[in-house]
């Protein structure tokens, strides 16, 4: 199990070496109709994201920040280029296939949680491994393994409106790891928690990296993407800086 959040200056800030190649983008562009208008979301981006890394994606209104985020979700497919997921080419799946890949290989964390109302934390928790067809008693301990590991062990039929926003994030990134996807993709974690709490989600990201998992978060704030250890940076469509963090 994680164990409680240290303070932030007391935390050790380790670089992993990145392992095997996951995300791979070529030339990636991104064309939208609005009406007769057309609006360039990505403009040719190149793009490698290795396992192991802690990823930060930066970019004002309009840098087509988000639109790169559906693209690593697989939740949009690029105008041209090429998208390669574990050695796979996305770009021209179909919407199975799409689907197939969300639900197995990312792991999504959203600003809003996205939790079911009237189900308590560990049916919440459960949902990919339904999706996933995996037998209910399996779902169960895979469940309850995910929660105790997010430090929510005594909190498993407790529903949304029991807990407090920092841990309903933690029950959504539970979720987000019960399947042991390649990559946890989190947009704007912190976005509805306060400065403590989400300082103590970053912690628990900081430990989760520490653990062995990949992690991309996108966000608007200078201050959670530091907690990465590199940030892309966007600007009208195209990558404008992408650095190491000390």
């Amino acid at each position: 199990m994680i164990p409680p959040v240290a303070p932030a200056d007391a935390r050790r800030r380790t670089v992993r070496p990145p392992g095997a190649l996951v995300i791979k983008i070529e030339g990636v562009t991104k064309l939208y109709k609005m009406g007769s208008e057309t609006i360039h979301a990505l403009r040719g981006v190149n793009l490698e994201i290795y396992r192991n890394e802690y990823l930060a994606i930066m970019g004002p209104s309009g840098s087509g920040k988000s639109t790169l985020m559906n693209m690593l979700g697989c939740l949009d497919t690029p105008t041209a280029g090429r998208y390669d997921f574990n050695g796979k080419n996305v770009a021209h799946m179909v919407d199975d296939e799409l689907a197939e890949i969300r639900n197995r290989e990312i792991g999504f964390v959203f600003q809003t949680f996205n939790l079911l109302p009237r189900s308590d934390a560990l049916h919440n928790v459960e949902l990919p491994l339904i999706y996933a067809g995996i037998p209910a008693h399996a779902r169960h301990e895979k469940a309850l393994a995910a929660l105790r590991n997010v430090g929510l062990g005594d909190r498993v039929h407790h529903r949304p409106n029991e807990l407090s926003g920092g841990q309903r994030q933690r029950v959504a990134i539970a979720r987000a790891l019960v399947n042991h996807p390649s990559i946890l993709l989190a947009d704007e974690p912190t976005g509805n928690l306060d400065s403590k709490t989400g300082e103590e989600i970053m912690g628990l990201f900081e430990q989760l990296y520490d653990q062995g998992h990949t992690i991309i978060v996108v966000t608007h704030e200078e201050d959670i993407a530091r907690h990465a250890r590199r940030i892309v940076r966007l600007r009208d469509g195209l990558i404008e800086s992408d650095t190491t963090v000390a």
